[in-house]
């Protein structure tokens, strides 16, 4: 990304919305925003964060109420919520932390929840898991403050592999949500 091409640009859409890019509570806000949009779109220098395995045998791992922050593609405008990531490992796990990577890995691009969704399940199942599935719930600030003006909060989910056998599936969500079985 080049900062001083944003701050340009960001100078430039301040004037165009009515402002005065040089009074002092918008003197610094491109380079402000510049810093800021390269930490929230760093996700497009990510490499694949899923080469640290361990050898370990494991019928399922979970990884629950992982927190993203991403920006909707549509009005760039944010969206939020948490995302919770089931696999069958196939005799090789994956270090925790790398599950959290590979959200942000997705999430800091310009985006849409079911993409975002259905990348993060691909990535992690094409690294050779038996099956995968991930759920996530966002509240998207393009719904809430323009538009239809709704605190509506948004699902998506994605299996893959033995997830997606209806039975499978709908054993992992059982334990994603920390439900329990149904009586026999």
């Amino acid at each position: 990304m080049d900062k001083n091409r944003v701050e340009k640009l960001v100078r430039e859409l301040i004037i165009e919305i009515g402002e005065d890019p040089t009074r002092e509570g918008l003197r610094d806000t491109p380079a402000r925003i510049a810093k800021a949009y390269k930490e929230i779109f760093e996700g497009y220098d990510s490499n694949s964060e899923l080469s640290v395995q361990f050898s370990e045998d494991s019928e399922v791992v979970v990884a629950k109420d992982i927190q993203f922050y991403s920006m909707c593609e549509h009005h760039m405008l944010p969206f939020f919520g948490k995302i919770q990531i089931a696999y069958a490992p196939n005799g090789r796990v994956f270090g925790i932390s790398k599950l959290v990577r590979l959200v942000e890995k997705y999430s800091k691009r310009l985006q849409i929840q079911e993409r975002l969704t259905k990348n993060i399940a691909d990535e992690l199942y094409s690294h050779g898991v038996k099956g995968v599935a991930v759920m996530a719930e966002a509240e998207h600030l393009c719904m809430k403050m323009r538009g239809v003006k709704n605190d509506a909060r948004v699902s998506s989910s994605a299996f893959r592999g033995i997830y997606e056998n209806q039975n499978q599936k709908e054993e992992i969500v059982r334990v994603i949500q920390n439900r329990p079985l149904d009586p026999v």
